[in-house]
């Protein structure tokens, strides 16, 4: 009886035409606007689904605009690396303002799992999602949205196993990073966005694994397209470049480590006592002065080691660096990297090396 339901609504599905929320601050481009439709006719009767988008194509927007549509029915956690979670405040403010958009952070912001209900939208990382995973899995969230969902592409880690095991009524992976590279990174992927569609893992290794590592577009490969090209959406910037804008640009906000924000701060408290021990000097001293400890700050921003090159803190916008351009990497993207110190360049570079980016 249960499968009969599921198949009268994947037939209803094929006809229901899903409208753009009225509420929703932003006016979608066409292929935007199918993607929304594409995730609405898939919310309506399967447990969840893959949004591939190219980076920059607005995979974000098209998400807000489907929780928009599934507001009543029950809170929803979204889950993004730490350099994304502040965008996801961001224009879930801007597109979406009748959410409670809350960025959970851990201790530091306890109460925020008080009170989840429907309207409330709960972003994460996957770091605190591991960490704090009974109380993530003791919710039912009426949508889940695990975005740079390559994230869970190995089902050995914890945060694999950690999304599998979260309950949700819809679930929505968002990743721009194509998911034909391996087979099992295929299966973990499905396995937190649509449980159960591939089967349990020793199955699917034995019924397409092997098959298909000795021959990429042979039979098994052909099946197990069948099985997963209903549940995925993936659309490249030259499909849709006439639509675009000649340049994207997003934000990363960072915010810094306990200990680098300490160092900032003594930095700053021992600039304005020297300022102010010398109120009456020339100034032309003082601007001068001033113009460095304005350096020194930026400095401190940027990585301790430029104003100690001993220091063994960690930087925070070096980490968040290495998330995207992590991310840029697995889809085949170059990037550009400019900062105004070059020894903060060296210290990317070393970075890099260690990971083995070219």
């Amino acid at each position: 009886a249960r499968r009969g339901r599921l198949l009268d609504r994947a037939r209803s599905s094929t006809s229901l035409e899903p409208v753009v929320p009225s509420d929703l601050g932003a006016e979608l481009r066409d292929y935007q606007r199918a993607g929304f439709q594409w995730l609405a006719r898939l919310a309506h009767w399967a447990p969840g689904a893959c949004l591939c988008d190219d980076m920059g194509l607005g995979k974000t927007v098209q998400a807000i605009a489907l929780l928009l549509t599934r507001r009543a029915i029950g809170p929803v956690l979204v889950v993004a690396p730490t350099s994304v979670g502040f965008n996801w405040v961001r224009e879930l403010k801007r597109f979406a303002p009748s959410f409670e958009a809350r960025l959970f952070r851990g201790a530091t912001t306890p109460g925020l799992f008080e009170d989840l209900r429907p309207g409330v939208v709960l972003v994460t990382n996957y770091e605190l999602l591991v960490f704090y995973a009974p109380a993530f899995q003791g919710v039912t969230w009426g949508t889940l949205v695990l975005d740079e969902a390559q994230a869970v592409k190995n089902s050995g880690t914890h945060r694999a196993r950690v999304a599998a095991g979260l309950q949700a009524e819809f679930r929505l992976a968002l990743t721009g990073t194509p998911i034909e590279n391996r087979t099992e990174e295929l299966w973990s992927l499905f396995n937190t966005t649509l449980p159960g569609l591939l089967g349990s893992q020793e199955g699917f290794r034995e019924r397409f694994g092997s098959a298909i590592e000795r021959q990429r577009s042979g039979p098994a490969a052909q099946a197990l397209a069948r099985i997963v090209r209903p549940f995925i959406l993936r659309r490249l910037k030259g499909e849709v470049a006439r639509e675009l804008p000649a340049r994207t640009d997003m934000n990363v906000e960072v915010i810094l480590s306990a200990p680098e924000q300490a160092l900032y701060a003594r930095i700053r408290r021992s600039v304005l006592d020297a300022l102010a021990g010398h109120s009456g000097g020339n100034p032309a001293q003082r601007r001068f002065q001033v113009l460095t400890a304005m350096m020194r700050l930026r400095q401190a921003a940027c990585h301790p080691r430029l104003l100690d090159p001993t220091s063994k803190l960690g930087s925070s916008k070096l980490n968040a660096l290495l998330e995207v351009l992590g991310e840029l990497q697995e889809e085949g993207h170059r990037a550009l990297v400019f900062s105004q110190f070059t020894s903060h360049l060296a210290l990317v570079r070393e970075a890099l090396d260690a990971r083995a980016i070219t």
